[in-house]
């Protein structure tokens, strides 16, 4: 069978929360159920691993809950959460649906919505402005919004994204292993991605896609000390045969055989939550947190990919964990809190 040239597709389309499109429709939305006094305990921005976990975490403690997710995750295309203890190639759909249900039997109130704008009223008091209209309140505030992905432009590239296409070595590295291995990017990214891939394949091409690209002499010399050769002309289109990843063309040079796809474009938050809050942020943009993922603003918690560290749905899951055991303590009266120990 020949080849075929894909066309410039974008990814698969994934579910993502409605926006009502006029006044009436926003009037049709059901109410959403609040606590007698209206003020969530908690309010959970996220529907990923880190705010689901964080929802459950807190539903157990017994503490009002309620989680707005968009519907928009990163890894919506992907074919498999790898690495989840117990839960080997779980389904991104299929590990959330379950956190969602999950959270339900712990009387998580989910919200099915985007978040618009969030204000801090006060230490005790957060309001999120959904984009339809409604508002909550909360005494906490949890951002799990997570980060997302530049793409390069290559067409056909949404085809493959999330089976022969990736963007995280540590998730996905392993089933790259011996295989022809192209990273779409330039400057320290690109090769700190080909670095990492290097544990499971040598065969590896890094193509700056027309870009310049942006590699100083200590870069360059890791390039060569393993080998890794670079393409510096753009890509035209991804071919397939037989429905698998076959070769990348270019203008003006001839196709390259190739398995596998990564890329290290940018990457940016999903929503401005925490800027509107003025949460402090390191220099990629991420919100600064410390080992009780609270953040620099009072009763603010965040955790995930919004997070600096490792982007791995795991590590999301246990820092959402940590975070709600902390949110829990924080919410506790006086007489229940434990007195701090004495000096010397």
């Amino acid at each position: 069978m020949p080849d075929t040239a894909l066309p410039d597709n974008p990814a698969p389309e994934r579910p993502i929360a409605s926006i009502p499109q006029s006044a009436a429709e926003a009037a049709a939305l059901p109410d959403i159920p609040e606590p007698a006094d209206g003020r969530f305990d908690v309010l959970v921005v996220g529907g990923g691993p880190a705010g689901l976990s964080c929802g459950i975490w807190l539903g157990r403690y017994l503490h009002s809950v309620a989680l707005v997710d968009s519907g928009d995750p990163r890894n919506w295309e992907t074919r498999g959460v790898n690495g989840f203890l117990g839960q080997p190639h779980v389904q991104p759909c299929e590990l959330r649906e379950s956190g969602r249900d999950e959270c339900r039997k712990y009387g998580v109130t989910m919200v099915d919505a985007c978040v618009d704008r969030v204000t801090k009223h006060d230490d005790e008091h957060f309001e999120l402005t959904l984009q339809d209209g409604r508002t909550l309140h909360g005494r906490r505030l949890f951002i799990g919004i997570g980060i997302k992905d530049v793409w390069p432009d290559v067409p056909g590239l949404g085809r493959v994204y999330g089976n022969r296409a990736h963007v995280c070595p540590d998730c996905d590295g392993y089933e790259a292993r011996g295989r022809k291995t192209v990273v779409i990017g330039n400057g320290r990214k690109a090769v700190g991605m080909a670095l990492d891939l290097a544990n499971w394949t040598r065969d590896i091409i890094v193509c700056t896609n027309g870009d310049p690209p942006d590699f100083d002499d200590a870069l360059r010399a890791k390039l060569d000390g393993l080998g890794i050769e670079t393409v510096l002309d753009r890509i035209e289109r991804i071919h397939f045969r037989e429905g698998d990843l076959r070769s990348l063309e270019f203008a003006r040079r001839p196709a390259l055989g190739c398995e596998k796809i990564f890329f290290a474009i940018a990457q940016y938050p999903a929503d401005d939550l925490g800027v509107q809050l003025g949460c402090e942020r390191d220099e990629e943009g991420r919100i600064v947190v410390d080992r009780a993922q609270h953040t620099s603003v009072w009763n603010v918690f965040a955790a995930g990919d919004i997070t600096a560290g490792p982007q791995l749905a795991i590590r999301a899951a246990a820092d959402g964990a940590v975070a709600a055991l902390a949110i829990h303590k924080s919410l506790l009266p006086a007489e229940r809190q434990m007195p701090p120990r004495a000096a010397g």
